[in-house]
């Protein structure tokens, strides 16, 4: 057996077949939600990818009948946890938030991404990041972050750039619409939509493994290479949210969610 998948993870399942793996979020008991567990296992398991050039594919999906319900807000705002997050929002280099979607944009072969059920929030940016996005029809996938007074902030700029229409990017983040698989086909975030998702990856993965590695490589660098966005973006991503998270209107985007009469101040940003 490959020694990625010999790895124990407590957030995610890891199998190998025929040098095609398999990466499965596993928090089916929180709709798969982003845990900093999570994250620091995602980025562990892309490392040993990245650095396995047995490897020729990545399918990524969720456990249970869900892809990722976003962010466990629940672990994000635990005390403990807050100091950390303000860091990797404050200092200047790739946040932990972004390297967890754009390694996966990184790696050194194809990235499939399986989704079903919800992807919503951090999970859609993740999945944003992936080379393709197979959809069940019956996904629901929002840019959640609006609506919890929040911007969008890992790595969105880079991974939907060439992929959604800079106005239709716009139009999802500042409503934090639900969308289903068949809208987000035609706006082409989803690049398929399938009654059987997982089967359709499993086929491309190995469509993939038949070609020369180097050249699928060497097709994955140069098309990236078309879209690269400046550093500066990702830390105005960052900025952008620690202004939103010491925002007036943020406590006001939290009681909406439960309390729709809810009035937000005048904009208080230029």
């Amino acid at each position: 057996m490959n020694a990625i998948a010999t790895y124990q993870y407590e957030t995610l399942q890891v199998s190998i077949t025929d040098n095609i793996l398999t990466v499965t979020l596993n928090r089916p008991h929180k709709k798969n939600a982003m845990s900093f567990q999570m994250i620091n296992e995602l980025i562990a398991v892309a490392n040993r990818i990245s650095a396995d050039k047995t490897i020729r594919a990545v399918i990524l999906n969720g456990a249970e009948g869900t892809f990722c319900a976003g962010i466990d807000l629940a672990d994000l705002n635990h005390p403990k946890n807050q100091v950390f997050a303000l860091w990797e929002l404050i200092k200047p280099w790739q946040s932990l938030f972004q390297r967890v979607c754009l390694i996966w944009r990184d790696l050194p072969v194809p990235v499939i991404a399986v989704l079903e059920g919800y992807c919503i929030g951090a999970g859609l940016q993740l999945a944003l990041a992936c080379d393709v996005r197979i959809s069940h029809s019956d996904c629901k996938l929002s840019i959640m972050e609006a609506k919890w007074g929040l911007v969008p902030d890992m790595g969105l700029t880079q991974s939907a750039f060439g992929i959604v229409r800079a106005d239709i990017l716009k139009e999802l983040a500042m409503s934090a619409r639900v969308f289903d698989a068949h809208k987000g086909k035609a706006l082409g975030i989803i690049s398929h939509c399938s009654d059987t998702p997982l089967e359709q990856a499993q086929a491309l993965a190995a469509e993939f493994a038949e070609r020369s590695p180097d050249a699928v490589l060497a097709s994955k660098r140069i098309i990236n290479a078309m879209y690269q966005q400046p550093k500066a973006t990702l830390y105005k991503e960052k900025v952008w949210q620690i202004k939103m998270m010491l925002g007036r209107n943020r406590k006001l985007a939290l009681r909406k969610a439960k309390q729709v009469s809810t009035v937000f101040d005048k904009r208080q940003f230029r």
